[in-house]
């Protein structure tokens, strides 16, 4: 019985950030240039507040600025869309990211397509969907969804080059599938996008050499869906309940798409849950702000 290589994320994750913070340092020494954050948080979802706060915290601690917006549960749609307009044109700005989901008032596409593209930290645009989707390179080229580019991270360092590798994607999200599909086609590899209605979907990723599994559902990929040696890319994170402990309360945990106990008889590597692809996430968060930051200010790539 063979075990899987864990992929760090974690690790992975902070000396990414390390980076990032040398590189910002260089920009305030020899331009007088701080990358500035912002983030906004409409409600309450408890979610979404603690991933907004370790947002903040990553960002100052990289050195950059961090502009919290925290807005009612009932602001409305033109309210939030003066506030975007407004850090739009703030110079101090050099990244946006709106989060996400929004109450049911406000009209989630109308926001990200209100963001001006070349501050859409989260990728989201569809400027920067279109320019992912062409495969345009240079000045121009996009700001990718966060997600999708630390996976992207983590196989690159595993297998260095990924040209000619079979690889499955399943789960056709803007957020998450959509995008790692183009970023894996760019990679050179040949790419099979799978959902719910695909046919025979376990032959299908036993077929692959790199399994990205994003579906939001807990455990789904089951370790003989996977082919043996296989790089396993596992982006869901589920809360289920597990047994009652002594207090007679279920204690919750965390698990991914991917079954990894099962998996790891299997496959080469893969990427546990929690630990994984969720520290990769704000990792590139700020790192595309200091794309966006020396992009706007006509420098060179920084070249993480």
């Amino acid at each position: 019985m063979s075990t899987a290589e864990i992929i760090d994320g974690k690790a992975f994750a902070a000396k990414l950030r390390e980076r990032i913070a040398v590189k910002v340092a260089e920009l305030k020494e020899s331009h007088g240039i701080t990358p500035g954050l912002a983030v906004v948080l409409v409600g309450e979802d408890p979610a979404s507040s603690v991933y907004v706060r370790n947002k903040a915290k990553q960002t100052k601690e990289a050195g950059m600025a961090s502009f919290e917006h925290r807005l009612g549960a009932a602001t409305s749609q033109a309210d939030l869309l003066a506030l975007v307009a407004q850090l739009n044109e703030d110079p101090q700005v050099n990244g946006i990211l709106v989060q996400l989901p929004l109450p049911p008032q406000i009209d989630d596409q109308a926001v990200i397509d209100a963001i001006d593209p070349a501050k859409d930290v989260d990728g989201f645009h569809v400027i920067n969907a279109g320019r992912l989707m062409t495969g345009t390179r240079g000045a121009s080229a996009p700001l990718v969804p966060c997600t999708p580019l630390g996976c992207l991270l983590l196989l690159r360092d595993r297998l260095g080059d990924l040209s000619g590798k079979n690889a499955v994607v399943v789960g056709r999200s803007n957020i998450v599938g959509k995008p790692m599909a183009q970023l894996l086609l760019g990679d050179s590899c040949t790419v099979t996008i799978a959902h719910s209605r695909t046919q025979d979907l376990p032959g299908l990723c036993r077929s692959a050499d790199i399994l990205v599994a994003a579906v939001g559902r807990p455990e789904m990929v089951r370790g003989d869906w996977v082919k043996p040696g296989a790089t396993v890319i596992d982006v869901g994170i589920n809360r289920i309940e597990g047994e009652a402990g002594p207090d007679g309360k279920a204690k919750g945990r965390l698990v991914g798409d991917v079954a990894t106990a099962e998996a790891m008889e299997t496959a080469g590597a893969i990427t546990p849950v929690p630990g994984g692809v969720g520290p990769m996430t704000i990792a590139c968060l700020l790192a595309n702000c200091l794309t966006a930051t020396h992009r706007q200010a006509g420098l060179p790539e920084p070249g993480l």
